[in-house]
């Protein structure tokens, strides 16, 4: 029997938990917005418990807003168990489901551990590696609620760890600009108040020190860096080695 499916997502970014995704990469998925792509969030958990929050009522409602800031087409919180998410058979394939059900081109997921933060987050990388290619697999349609197969075309990991500068092994880094989108991901980084009460007023600190560092290294006032899980290539060498000119600003 055919499967009902929605319309499709060019993009699907990955977290462990509820913000995240904001952290990591929320100006490039409100430029991609911008920019007419349809893009979809997955938190694997609701991230509850957690000290400053009543519960995860209001946890959802704070992705919601967040959401709603960055403009996303979608976002879905699996039931997977914060502060005990490990890799697993059924994490893998809960994740695949979303990938089959949505049929993203291109999926976003944490690039490595995050030393001295949640040890869910390298949890969350090998399950969306794993999902990555689950979601191609054909003769196991049992296990994906019998959801048509998918091929992702490209796999790309962010940063999220700011305690270290070293970078995990990668096909190849690159940074977006997030210029015109860097008040948009702040916005929705703000969303979560139980998160960041003002006794963590570092965390603004770091994130402009990221976002300037980035952009400067590119050529941009701001930016976000992302890893590339396989070699990335190119048929336009000089579109891929000069700086785009955004048509926005373009005269």
């Amino acid at each position: 029997m055919p499967v009902d499916l929605p319309q499709p997502l060019d993009v699907i970014a990955v977290g462990a938990h509820p913000d995240d995704v904001e952290i990591g990469c929320g100006g490039t998925l409100a430029r991609l917005v911008e920019q007419g792509y349809r893009v979809g969030l997955v938190d694997l958990t609701d991230g509850e418990p957690t000290p400053g929050s009543s519960g995860r009522e209001e946890r959802l409602a704070e992705a919601k807003a967040a959401a709603e800031v960055l403009g996303l087409h979608h976002r879905q919180t699996l039931d997977l168990p914060n502060r005990r998410l490990f890799d697993s058979f059924e994490a893998r394939c809960e994740l695949a489901k979303v990938f089959r059900r949505f049929r993203p081109k291109v999926v976003l997921g944490i690039a490595d551990k995050t030393p001295m933060a949640s040890p869910d987050h390298w949890q969350a990388t090998q399950i969306t590696d794993a999902a990555v290619f689950y979601s191609r697999l054909c003769k196991w349609d049992e296990h994906f609620d019998h959801l048509p197969v998918h091929r992702i075309d490209k796999q790309v990991w962010y940063p999220l760890g700011f305690s270290t500068t070293a970078l995990p092994p990668h096909g190849g880094a690159f940074v977006a600009d997030i210029t015109a989108t860097y008040e948009k991901k702040i916005a929705a980084v703000k969303c979560y108040k139980s998160q960041f009460p003002a006794e963590k007023k570092r965390v603004w600190s770091i994130l402009e020190g990221a976002s300037l560092s980035n952009g400067a290294a590119a050529g941009f006032e701001r930016g976000e860096m992302f890893l590339s899980a396989t070699t990335v290539g190119t048929r336009d060498f000089l579109q891929t080695v000069l700086p785009a000119v955004d048509p926005v600003d373009a005269p």
